[in-house]
């Protein structure tokens, strides 16, 4: 007998659009030694960690030396300390009341979002907004939910909502019942947003339809204007029927130090074949105590400096300086004629193709005659087409930069 794979794997595209994206920077660096790429395309942070956090790092870096304060082994949940510092600070100024129990620390919100679908069955109907962030669909493509891949770009089992110009990149809800939504606001990669009644339409729908909802707030600290939900929990009734996941990543600078956590309520409840309830919070549980052994010690440590009131204010600055290059980036397209979206309430701003021209096309354009490297649309789904990203996380002297040798180009 040979060994057989999981075939739902050869259901996924060839590469990864990040890692195809790297391959290409790769690959035009090897040929063009001399060209000063500038990397707008991955969403990685460029600031490093704040003052605050590194002194908490090392502090607790140095109690690992110790025999009386050494950590071995944590609680798969999280440290009750960095538990209490999120509920605290993250949810109880939103009226919000949260439970030690429903706050789960990982090493980071796509890994959660990946997880989660693990504790559903495969029988249950998914809709993901279209464009969306890659890994909400592959995670249920590994699982076996999706079936292959139609010639249009679409999984034939997968319920698309699309989000583009014409609908002004608010997903219509589902015009059939469906059991898992995946909502992410501010959006990636589209940098728009729900309001409050917008994001309350969906909370009614999970309600009657008895969804749930897998919500991504990663880049909730980035929401600037009123009127923009933080956190799906400020709807009344979405503890009921929504997860979500927060990040350390993007307004901490915790991506290469892994850090976040997702709120599962007591209230949310999954059903089983013969209609009876059972809480998602015990199933996440019993998923995380078997297959995670936690975030280490000092990481968590570092993490719980994010709220004092120094680590406040230096995150506030650096958020501030990422704001700032996407108002750049937002005003120098639109100078040049192009129709731009995002980078108001987010780090990412969405770029319609100048001349009809693919996502790919304008990629290369961009990479061969300005040397910037962006993201296209299309690698986030099909209603991506004619697209491209572009992030505020690179340094200030490069944001300016770009945007000169932008201007500078015909389209």
């Amino acid at each position: 007998m040979a060994v057989k794979i999981n075939e739902n794997y050869l259901l996924l595209k060839s590469n990864y659009i990040f890692a195809e994206i790297a391959q290409r920077i790769e690959n035009y660096q090897t040929e063009h030694p001399q060209a000063n790429i500038i990397k707008m395309g991955i969403g990685d942070v460029t600031k490093p960690l704040a003052n605050a956090i590194i002194r908490e790092f090392h502090n607790a870096v140095n109690e690992m030396s110790v025999n009386d304060t050494f950590h071995g082994y944590g609680p798969e949940q999280g440290y009750e300390f960095l538990i209490n510092e999120i509920i605290k600070n993250d949810y109880k100024p939103r009226g919000i009341q949260l439970n030690e129990s429903e706050v789960f620390i990982s090493d980071g919100a796509k890994c959660d979002t990946g997880n989660i679908q693990e504790i559903f069955s495969l029988d249950n109907k998914v809709a993901v907004t279209d464009p969306v962030y890659p890994v909400y669909v592959d995670s249920n493509v590994m699982a076996g939910r999706t079936g292959p891949m139609s010639d249009d770009g679409r999984y034939q089992n997968l319920i698309y909502l699309p989000c583009t110009e014409e609908n002004e990149f608010i997903p219509k809800l589902p015009s059939s019942n469906v059991d898992l939504i995946y909502l992410c606001y501010p959006n990636n990669p589209t940098g728009t947003t729900l309001n409050k009644e917008q994001l309350r339409e969906w909370v009614d729908y999970a309600i009657d339809n008895k969804s749930i909802i897998l919500f991504d707030a990663a880049y909730e600290a980035y929401i600037q204007e009123k009127n923009i939900p933080h956190s799906i929990y400020e709807i009344n009734g979405a503890k009921e029927v929504a997860v979500e996941f927060r990040s350390f990543s993007k307004n901490a600078g915790f991506t290469g130090t892994r850090c976040a956590y997702t709120i599962v309520p007591e209230e949310i409840m999954g059903y089983d074949a013969q209609g009876q309830t059972h809480p998602l919070n015990y199933l996440w549980n019993r998923r995380q105590t078997t297959k995670f052994n936690g975030v280490s010690y000092p990481v968590q440590k570092a993490a719980m400096a994010v709220y004092s009131s120094e680590g406040k204010n230096e995150i506030k600055e650096s958020i501030s300086y990422y704001i700032k290059n996407s108002a750049i980036i937002r005003e120098s397209l639109k100078s040049i004629g192009l129709n731009v979206y995002g980078g108001v309430n987010s780090p990412y701003i969405w770029i319609k193709t100048p001349k009809n021209m693919n996502s790919w096309d304008f990629f290369d354009l961009l990479l061969d005659k300005a040397y910037i490297v962006g993201t296209p649309g299309v690698g986030f789904g099909p209603s991506g087409e004619g697209y491209l990203r572009l992030t505020s996380f690179n340094t200030l002297e490069n944001t300016k930069e770009a945007m000169n040798r932008i201007s500078n180009l015909s389209f």
